[in-house]
């Protein structure tokens, strides 16, 4: 135990000594440290959001449309020729599967503007065109006024629901239900208000929305879209049966071979999860491999250090062993000294990369949390840097003759 903290003493007085050198041994370690503490900071806060962002989609609701959800690169002009979905396709689900409860159909535009006599937003708001059954599949919430009905949707009124978003720069300070907005100049009576919900992922805002019927949105922008439906279960035990129902039943509308792949997709919010896991974990991989690359140029550091302060110590190492000093001795504390440069570097790196996940909390505006193993990780990887590059030259300096090293200069 004395031995050890001797150890610690003089590698310390070691550090001290050339505090200079010392960080620039260490800068490999150093960046591939806060690196990965980073990079996970990052992607465990993206996790938490993901999953708190796609709660919306309820626990038994799923979606299914010819275009992929969640995240990746697509081939979108092989799913471009897939056939569209239609209302009809969401009142045969309604009348077919026993274990489906509600269906919406739904088209979005994005990039509009909306003004009223005085004011305009910027032209980032997404016009929705939905069904009436939209608000019980969606997982939206009616903060003010209503959302618009039935027959709303087979008159085709020109009705409008606003997030708050729109409801802060149209009606700032005052009640939107009742008065008019204009959509590509189309006047609509504002019916409802939705409750605020943030924004996803923390760049797009879930609030700069305007959702009119579906019928009304079909004059404004065409009707030649294909429609995304959600489907709602009728309890979220049936959920995997509701998908088995509706998948039969879409392959089927749409003659799919027995044997080929579904020409549409079906998604929920643990689907879509599992896709940005299957990401991170990519991402995750990476961040390890810069992180190993820089430990070993940085245990390459310390191997030239180390090597260094052999020499330079040479005569010192010479008058401890004439004293009595055992090879065991002299290699715990070279090898010490090793560890706890490695070890200091993964500090350092662990507070930069705690600096940078804050700096990316203030500009992203999520969360971003560092996981412990993460830590434990890095720390771990660094001191097995230094106690593998640090053996040789601790080896080295115990098997130096006393005599030979007490007649160097």
């Amino acid at each position: 135990m004395l031995a050890a903290l001797d150890n610690l003493r003089l590698a310390m007085g070691t550090f001290l000594g050339n505090p200079l050198r010392t960080l620039l041994t260490l800068l490999g370690i150093i960046i591939g440290v806060t690196t990965v503490i980073a990079m996970m900071a990052l992607i465990e806060g993206l996790r938490i959001k993901v999953n708190r962002d796609l709660s919306f989609l309820g626990a038994n609701t799923f979606s299914v449309s010819k275009w992929p959800s969640g995240f990746g690169r697509f081939n979108w002009r092989m799913y471009a020729k897939r056939q569209n979905f239609t209302l009809e396709d969401a009142r045969a689900i309604l009348e077919v599967c026993p274990s489906v409860a509600q269906v919406s159909g739904s088209d979005s535009e994005g990039g509009q503007r909306i003004s009223t006599a005085t004011l305009e937003t910027r032209p980032g708001v997404s016009v929705t065109g939905a069904t009436a059954e939209y608000v019980e599949t969606s997982g939206v919430t009616v903060a003010a006024g209503r959302f618009f009905g039935s027959m709303d949707q087979e008159d085709g009124r020109a009705v409008a629901v606003l997030g708050m978003d729109v409801v802060d720069t149209l009606f700032p300070g005052s009640d939107p239900v009742g008065q008019q907005v204009r959509i590509k100049g189309r006047p609509f009576t504002v019916v409802g208000v939705l409750q605020r919900r943030g924004s996803f992922l923390g760049m797009m805002s879930m609030d700069n929305e305007v959702i009119v019927p579906l019928r009304a949105y079909g004059g404004l922008y065409g009707t030649k879209s294909s429609l995304e439906l959600a489907v709602q279960a009728t309890s979220p035990e049936l959920l995997r049966k509701a998908q088995d129902e509706v998948s039969f039943l879409m392959r089927r509308r749409r003659d799919v071979a027995p044997l080929a792949p579904n020409d549409f997709e079906v998604s929920t919010n643990e689907s879509m999860t599992a896709t940005f896991n299957n990401l991170s974990q990519v991402i995750t991989i990476a961040s390890f491999g810069v992180c190993l690359l820089s430990l070993v140029v940085g245990g390459i550091g310390i191997l030239n250090i180390m090597l260094v302060s052999v020499t330079e110590r040479t005569r010192e190492i010479g008058v401890r062993k004439a004293l009595g000093a055992r090879k065991s001795r002299i290699l715990g504390q070279f090898a010490t000294e090793a560890v706890l440069m490695a070890l200091l570097g993964g500090a350092l790196g662990v507070g930069l990369g705690y600096g940078l996940a804050f700096l990316a909390r203030w500009m992203l505006g999520f969360n971003t949390v560092v996981p412990p193993w993460a830590v434990a990780l890095s720390l771990g990887m660094s001191s097995g840097v230094g106690l593998l590059f640090g053996i040789y030259p601790a080896a080295r300096a115990a098997r130096l003759d006393p005599v030979e090293a007490m007649r160097s200069d």
